[in-house]
């Protein structure tokens, strides 16, 4: 009885260590047709195949190719194994194309604006809004420019050229330029001696005598104008057949420079008819690229005037006593 007890304790420990590899052996399918069953060992993997333990203490190496495909694809979610099966998968065609396919996404796509006049296409941005404005400043100073080029009236030419724009400014270059009238200078008559006015008053009682008289006096005025030194002849340089600029004035006017004048010069005068007004000077005093500084004479002093090349209309050189 009590051999028998004892052999029953060997038999068990046996009895379980097959049930637990019964429960932990697996059946696979080998690619020459037979069924390998046993329990595989996922550390024993390598390049060349795996360990699988078929009994006790017995193990059976099996490469990779005698693997059947589903045993592969098993093997393959094991991340030990992944790396060593996965060559030795076969993919189908269909799992090819899935693997392969491309998905194609549209772009996103702006949408076109809808379509407006030029007008309303600026007006519609903040940018647009701001060029519309520079260019209508850009309108009025040209007209301001056309005006004082043109000699016109500037409030009238910036006025038109704000509601018609483009066209205002265009009208008016158009224009010939607009010459000013020479203002009307009243000069002193000149004081006439009292014998002289005398002489000149007819007697009716005296009757022929006065009036020779008068006569003879009147003829003596006469020979002593005639008598007197001719003027030089003035010289006038209109817009349009001259420019006026730098090198014209030091061309044309090389003694006005100079703050000591020549005997040929020194009675001479310049008569500026510009946009503002008359200016009648005795020297230029400096020059620059766009304007000149004349030195006119105002009662018992001179006074420094400075005239833009743009605005000048006429310019003449004549004797201070010419009229």
């Amino acid at each position: 009885m009590g051999k028998a007890v004892r052999r029953l304790h060997l038999l068990c420990p046996i009895l379980l260590g097959l049930l637990t590899l019964i429960a932990r052996a697996e059946n696979f399918q080998l690619t020459t047709g037979e069924t390998l069953v046993g329990e595989l060992l996922a550390s024993s993997a390598n390049d060349s195949g795996v360990q699988v333990k078929v009994g006790e203490g017995e193990y059976k190496r099996v490469p990779w190719t005698s693997f059947s495909q589903d045993d592969l694809k098993k093997f393959a979610q094991n991340k030990k194994m992944e790396p060593y099966v996965e060559p030795f998968i076969e993919i189908s065609q269909e799992e090819k194309a899935k693997k392969t396919e491309v998905t194609i996404k549209q772009p996103e796509r702006i949408e076109r604006a809808p379509n407006h006049s030029l007008i309303g296409a600026f007006l519609g941005s903040g940018l647009g809004i701001l060029i519309i404005l520079l260019l209508y400043a850009a309108n009025i100073y040209a007209a301001y420019e056309v005006a004082i080029f043109r000699a016109q009236p500037v409030p009238l030419v910036c006025g038109i050229s704000a509601v018609l724009p483009v066209i205002g400014p265009i009208v008016f270059i158009s224009l010939p330029t607009r010459m000013q009238q020479a203002e009307q200078s009243w000069e002193t008559a000149p004081v006439v001696p009292a014998e002289t006015a005398a002489a000149d008053v007819v007697n009716p009682m005296q009757g022929e005598t006065a009036t020779s008289a008068a006569g003879g006096l009147k003829i003596a005025h006469a020979e002593q104008e005639k008598s007197a030194p001719e003027l030089p002849a003035t010289e006038t340089f209109q817009r349009g057949r001259f420019t006026f600029n730098r090198r014209f004035f030091e061309t044309k006017f090389p003694g006005f420079f100079g703050i000591v004048r020549r005997d040929a010069d020194r009675d001479m005068v310049l008569l500026i008819k510009s946009s503002r007004g008359q200016f009648v000077g005795q020297r230029i005093s400096r020059i620059a690229a766009n304007e000149l500084h004349l030195e006119v004479q105002k009662g018992q002093a001179s006074e420094e005037v400075t005239i833009s090349f743009i605005e000048i209309q006429e310019i003449q050189l004549k004797h201070k006593d010419a009229s």
